[in-house]
């Protein structure tokens, strides 16, 4: 391996590995996770209300419906919005229930709130912003607008680094769209080719108002440390906030990492309050007559089978929960155990790929071939990327030829006419199952940019309900359906020829994209 590659764990202290003890109150088998409360809330629900979805239109046609049939609240997350018709139909949905809104009796009730990154929101004259300022001034008290400006891109750099290029510097990329109590978790923006022809992952929490709370918190407190959209398209920090890239940028860390961290502590002690009543409300020497009220009032629930636990990463503001997480997973996969992994830019970080090469469990990973790769045939230097990301490909798939994993370690490149390929998670099947217990699903790609640059965020969906655990293993099997094996010769097609200038700048270049 080449020296920059060795030296690279030297440059940021180690992650903790996480171990916990057996949870006392639960149930074993998929409750090996536990753990992970530890760090987060935990959100047991049933499985009932659960749906993975498999297709850019299904999810295009949820949000629709879902906008229209919101009464309290729309909170959308996403890097940006596009200009097309596609996402202008979107607008006009939230137009049209936002007007319902204003003609039912007394004071409206829907709030709408969108959180976008400001350098991706704000590329070319006609922009998010512009797509969105309509709204901000039909239902100025109803519409809150958030650009989340990364505090990295400051001084003489954000003056001298041009448009798209100041993208690399940091970004909001969680993806998260909530109405009411259901949560739609995916890594698909709000974008035509996310609702046409770009492949990617959704799951539909049905019915889940404490996970919904926690997310619109989420979104809440990011909005609160982001520039705030106007109705002349300015925009301005709220009121006795730090700016961004104006302010002080420790203290300006220091206040995300608190308002981020107080929504996350504050959800785990709730959630950890209401484990423990229910788990007492249960027992055999509880109240009958308790029991009986809660009955009659309609609010006893069914025993949860699932648990969703989301998983925050944030290094700017000092957040690196699904980074632990991620890495625990990992190192604690035993022999046998199967991940599948996948990601639409195949860019590991040095300790995952340490992890996967030294560890025992058996790896599928999933990765973009060049042609579904969502950079090929993009003008100036973006065109080089999809080379660049073979390059990377072809440096660990070496290293796993050189320590002779090839049989536990392997390779799988998707490939679609006419589609690009955006997915990103895990799917981890225990050692003798045929089916998942977990799922990682949300915005991180596993790469340089999601553990050190980004805002991201993701659910760990663990499940002991078989149902859920088969569609998950169908929502697995249909994306790997589309892929082949990498081998030797993979390398050796004229279309994998890598120029030498750009295997002599991707080291340099790699933490970027």
């Amino acid at each position: 391996r080449s020296s920059w590659l060795l030296l690279a764990p030297l440059l940021t202290p180690p992650i903790p590995v996480i171990t916990a003890p057996p949870c006392s109150l639960c149930p074993e088998g998929a409750h090996r996770f536990q753990w992970i409360r530890n760090l987060v809330p935990e959100f047991g629900i049933s499985s009932s209300h659960v749906k993975v979805l498999s297709s850019p239109v299904e999810f295009y046609e949820l949000l629709k419906v879902q906008i229209k049939a919101a009464k309290q609240r729309v909170v959308m997350a996403s890097l940006y919005l596009g200009t097309g018709l596609l996402e202008q139909e979107l607008v006009d949905c939230l137009e049209e229930t936002l007007e319902k809104s204003l003609q039912a009796k007394g004071s409206p009730d829907l709030r709408v709130s969108i959180l976008l990154d400001y350098t991706r929101g704000s590329r070319g004259r006609k922009n998010s912003r512009t797509m969105l300022i309509p709204l901000l001034q039909r239902f100025p008290k109803q519409v809150r607008v958030s650009l989340f400006h990364t505090p990295n891109l400051r001084g003489l750099l954000r003056l001298l680094i041009p448009e798209r290029f100041n993208e690399t510097i940091g970004l909001q990329h969680i993806k998260v769209y909530l109405f009411d109590d259901n949560v739609i978790l995916s890594g698909a923006n709000l974008s035509d080719l996310y609702f046409t022809n770009r492949q990617d992952r959704y799951v539909l929490l049905r019915d889940s108002p404490e996970i919904a709370d926690f997310f619109t918190e989420l979104v809440d407190a990011i909005g609160d440390v982001s520039l705030q959209l106007q109705q002349d398209d300015t925009v301005q920090m709220m009121e006795g906030m730090v700016h961004p890239y104006q302010g002080d940028k420790v203290a300006y860390c220091e206040i995300a990492n608190r308002r981020v961290m107080e929504v996350i502590n504050s959800a785990r002690t709730r959630q950890e309050l209401l484990h423990a009543k229910t788990f007492h409300s249960s027992q055999p020497g509880s109240s009958l007559l308790s029991q009986q009220g809660s009955q009659a009032s309609g609010s006893l629930k069914p025993e949860p089978d699932t648990w969703i636990y989301p998983l925050i990463q944030m290094k700017p503001f000092g957040i690196q929960i699904d980074e632990m997480v991620t890495e625990t997973l990992l190192t604690e996969a035993e022999r046998d155990a199967r991940i599948y992994l996948t990601t639409g830019y195949f860019n590991l970080t040095q300790a995952y790929m340490d992890l996967i090469l030294g560890t025992r469990a058996e790896y599928r990973i999933l990765l973009a071939s060049p042609e579904v790769n969502g950079f090929f045939g993009a003008k100036g230097v973006a065109g080089a990327i999809p080379a660049a990301y073979v390059y990377i490909e072809h440096q660990f798939y070496s290293e796993v030829c050189y320590l002779q994993q090839q049989e536990r370690v392997q390779l799988q490149e998707y490939s679609r006419a006419g589609w690009t390929f955006h997915a990103k998670g895990l799917w981890l099947y225990l050692a003798g199952s045929d089916l998942p217990c977990l799922t990682l699903i949300g915005s991180p790609n596993f790469g340089y940019r999601s553990v050190h640059r980004d805002l991201e965020a993701q659910v760990a969906i663990v499940t002991e309900n078989k149902a859920l655990q088969q569609q998950l293993h169908q929502e697995q099997e249909q994306l790997y359906l589309c892929s082949g094996v990498v081998s030797t010769s993979t390398f050796e097609q004229p279309n994998r020829y890598v120029k030498l200038w750009v295997k002599l700048v991707t080291p340099l270049i790699k933490n970027f994209f």
